[in-house]
């Protein structure tokens, strides 16, 4: 493998696990996958319930997990707040927590002794951070695990921390000046800020050249901004729930899949997979054994990228955030959910893509389901007839049905695609 016109050594890589062979990590994820679903049933309250019935020895491949129903963000807000404080889902007691925080939307998270609990190291090294290096670290540490999450993955590379937290720009240059860190870690606009505010007190933070980002997008300009700048930026996708999902890495194309979590790309409101290159909602299975969480909806859209990394990573890739799957709406007084518009489809196997387009004309609510089909003469009649009865039954609200041409729907991971202007 040749990056740069030099070759690469495992000195590259954070571990070994980075250069599987795809086949390789395939397998021993799903290897594993059976005791941590077995741990699951054995240690977790909602999933002893959920996968009541479950064979762990039976759920060995991408096929058999996606039998296993999903779990959506929402539904873990309302289980901690009936069963708090975790829901039923932590399969550790507080005596073998560390920490455990409160995160906006009523979501409670724990976190165990286990070094680099959420895995964020990996994504540290990818972007440059190695033992020695100070972390001018910028993420909350307040209520909600940002900070804490950044630090762990600090302390497993040998990095020392400044636990900055947010605001207070001045204060912040102050202190870079002072210690001189080579790395920042927290949003893009955040470090923005902070630069602008150098510039303007005329401070030097020239020693600042590398940064992990997340929390928010990156846009290109504001990466070239910053690396006109000299700071090298990186993007991770991650949560307090599952810890690293994915991360970019030097060859900035597109992020990489965490080596601790099997990530499966799902037609919004439903548990089944996509055709591979279609947007889906990301949808992820950790090996954390403190906190097992089975397909676990993030409600995130992406779509997979084929090939390999030029980086020389072999792991599966994503896009990076395409948008929400949670694309609910109401239609004349009635809620209108993605899973509604995926129901009809199940009886009709010809049926591709479907888009639900709400428009108005005055104050009237009108609703059109779009369908890709190649059925023709009686057959496309009889499933354009069908159509209409199911959105009726399944909505309760009255709509119009298209068939149109495979291919002819944007591939962008919309199911329902609301129009509504008003005056």
């Amino acid at each position: 493998m040749l990056v740069d016109g030099g070759r690469q050594s495992m000195a590259d890589f954070y571990d070994s696990l980075e250069t599987r062979d795809p086949e390789q990590r395939e397998c021993e994820l799903f290897a594993a996958l059976p005791g941590q679903l077995a741990h699951a049933q054995a240690r977790t309250e909602y999933f002893r319930s959920l996968l009541e019935g479950v064979d762990p020895a039976q759920i060995t491949s991408r096929e058999s997990l996606a039998t296993l129903p999903v779990t959506r963000k929402a539904e873990v807000a309302g289980l901690q707040k009936t069963s708090p404080p975790f829901g039923g889902l932590a399969a550790s007691a507080f005596g073998d927590m560390a920490r455990v925080f409160a995160s906006p939307g009523s979501m409670f998270e724990a976190q165990s002794h286990r070094a680099d609990y959420w895995r964020y190291a990996r994504a540290l090294f990818a972007a440059g951070f190695r033992r020695g290096d100070l972390v001018h670290n910028t993420l909350s540490y307040h209520f909600t695990p940002a900070g804490a999450m950044i630090e762990a993955a600090a302390h497993a590379l040998g990095c020392a921390v400044f636990p900055a937290g947010g605001g207070q720009s001045e204060l912040q240059v102050n202190a870079i000046t002072h210690f001189r860190p080579s790395g920042y870690t927290g949003t893009p606009s955040f470090l923005r800020i902070i630069v602008d505010k150098a510039r303007e007190l005329g401070e030097d933070i020239s020693g600042l050249n590398k940064a992990l980002v997340s929390g928010e997008a990156l846009p290109p300009s504001v990466r070239d901004e910053l690396s006109d700048d000299g700071i090298a930026v990186l993007q991770c996708y991650a949560s307090a729930d599952l810890g690293l999902i994915a991360y970019e890495s030097s060859a900035r194309e597109g992020l990489i899949v965490d080596e601790g979590v099997i990530v499966e790309l799902l037609t919004p409101g439903t548990a089944d997979p996509v055709a591979r290159g279609d947007v889906g909602e990301v949808v992820v299975t950790t090996l954390n054994p403190d906190y097992p969480v089975i397909r676990f909806a993030t409600g995130d859209l992406s779509a997979h990228l084929p090939g390999e990394s030029p980086c020389g990573r072999t792991g599966m890739r994503i896009k990076g955030w395409l948008g929400r799957a949670d694309q609910t709406t109401k239609v004349r007084g009635m809620f209108v959910h993605p899973e509604m518009i995926a129901a009809p489809l199940k009886g009709h196997p010809q049926l591709q893509r479907a888009r639900l387009v709400v428009s108005n004309s005055g104050h009237n609510d009108q609703m059109l389901l779009r369908c890709e089909s190649a059925a023709v003469g009686e057959a496309r009649e009889s499933v354009h007839k069908s159509l209409q009865v199911a959105i009726r039954e399944i909505t309760k609200l009255r709509g119009e049905v298209e068939l149109v041409e495979p291919g002819a729907l944007p591939n962008d991971g919309k199911v329902i695609d609301d129009l509504r202007i008003y005056p």
